[in-house]
């Protein structure tokens, strides 16, 4: 169960989402980040409930797509993984951006900077080494990246406990105290509290992974359900906790606000405030690489989905080719790793920063995840209704909220929103349309990926 549960901790990337999250939180709900974490928290659980449940029933290594398969039909199943394959695909350039924020927070903790717009150079870099490695099929490399991403746990959770025993003792250099009241909505509007919740909801992407293992463990559907739950627990207590100490740790009154909302990378910044330069160093690099192992993974599953399509008569064929050495589709990781660096560079051309990159690509593909998440819902809904399980009818309230979690998040990102954040529910919605027109107008090509997908663990 812990192998299960840390496999899905580890790719959540808890370090690169503390540095980041809490930043976008803060500039819309002021000194109320752990409260709005606690938010998302929850609508996390009652959308994890949908996973939790079906791998009671269902023994599969597969992902959003295959849980939608198994409940729905190959056509429900081809439509969650091309709103995840989206969500992939966005979030590779989100992570690009990552990449270079970590790596410009390195450099300034070293007293170096790096050219306005020359950030760029980051994701081109890091993009050849994902490239390399993923047509390699490195998994020692992928194990080694997700074991640094645990030593970036403990490291942070170090930190968050020097912040609120120095804040606690009066030997910060803050004066507002251990404020509880941040566990509070405080004066933030619910509107700005869900549409906060956005970017809380993105710490919990991956939360899934571990059913990756399903197949591979000794009883499964007593395993991975209490393994889930146990890490989007874990993570929850994690997130609120480091959070509250990132809020405290920056004050909060409105100077702190303001420090806190404008911030590149918060671990770095706190870490040299509290503990010293030496440990925001060794913060940047283990965030760097936290970073690196998702991109890594993200493109990885991107181009296996990609190849997957292609191989059924979707795209181009030539991203079905594979290599007659390791058997890894190369064009299609080289085409996703190709698109990443290009979805990046558009920003950079048009004056974006890297913290730009990261929020906004964030955003769509949490978007595009929370559709395909909502199709489990969907799933969980119709099985424990027409399967004949033993899941009790009150339970389907569940899932119900689940969706209203999902719909609502997705709504007030259209609702009231400023630009660029006006454009990307509809980019989102744009490439989750297009799934669509393709089960409307191909239903025979949709049954057929929709099966593969269904039958196979393309992660």
């Amino acid at each position: 169960m812990l192998e299960v549960s840390a496999i899905s901790i580890g790719f959540m990337g808890p370090v690169m989402a503390m540095s980041l999250n809490g930043i976008g939180v803060s500039g819309l709900v002021g000194k109320g980040v752990p409260f709005t974490f606690v938010v998302s928290f929850i609508g996390t659980l009652l959308v994890a409930y949908a996973f939790i449940r079906l791998t009671r029933y269902v023994t599969h290594a597969g992902s959003v797509y295959a849980l939608a398969g198994v409940t729905l039909g190959p056509r429900a199943g081809f439509f969650g993984g091309f709103a995840l394959l989206g969500t992939y695909l966005f979030f590779a350039a989100c992570i690009a951006g990552a990449c270079a924020v970590f790596f410009e927070a390195m450099l300034s903790e070293l007293g170096l900077h790096l050219p306005a717009g020359a950030w760029i150079v980051v994701p081109i870099i890091v993009a050849v080494f994902v490239a390399l490695l993923n047509i390699r099929e490195s998994a020692v490399t992928a194990r080694t990246l997700l074991a640094i991403g645990f030593v970036g746990i403990i490291a942070m959770l170090i930190l968050s406990v020097v912040i609120v025993t120095r804040v606690g003792s009066g030997s910060a250099p803050v004066t507002t105290g251990v404020d509880l009241s941040t566990l509070l909505p405080g004066s933030a509007s619910l509107t700005a509290v869900m549409t906060a919740s956005v970017f809380g909801f993105l710490s919990w992407a991956g939360f899934e992974s571990g059913t990756s293992l399903a197949e591979e463990t000794n009883d499964p559907k007593r395993t991975v359900p209490k393994a889930l739950l146990l890490a989007v627990v874990i993570a929850g207590a994690i997130y609120t906790f480091v959070m509250f100490a990132q809020t405290i740790g920056y004050g909060t009154d409105a100077a702190g606000i303001e420090k806190f909302s404008g911030a590149a990378s918060t671990l770095t910044e706190l870490s040299a405030t509290y503990i010293g330069s030496w440990y925001a160093v060794l913060i940047s690099v283990i965030a760097f690489f936290v970073a690196f192992a998702s991109l890594l993974s993200s493109t990885a599953a991107a181009s296996r989905l990609l190849f997957a399509l292609a191989r059924d008569g979707f795209g181009p064929t030539v991203f079905a080719r594979t290599s007659a050495r390791t058997g890894v589709p190369t064009i299609a990781v080289l085409s996703v790793v190709v698109l990443t660096v290009v979805l990046a560079a558009a920003l950079a051309a048009i004056g974006a920063t890297a913290v730009d990159v990261y929020y906004w690509y964030a955003t769509i593909a949490t978007l595009c995840m929370v559709v395909a998440y909502a199709m489990t819902s969907v799933g969980i809904i119709k099985y424990a209704i027409t399967s004949g399980t033993r899941i009790p009818a009150w339970e389907v309230i569940v899932p119900v909220l689940g969706l209203a979690f999902l719909v609502w998040v997705y709504a007030v990102q259209i609702i009231g929103q400023e630009a660029p954040y006006t454009w990307f529910p509809w980019i989102a919605g744009a490439w989750c349309l297009f799934g669509l027109i393709i089960v409307i107008a191909q239903p025979r090509l949709a049954d057929r990926i929709g099966e593969r997908l269904t039958q196979e663990d393309l992660e």
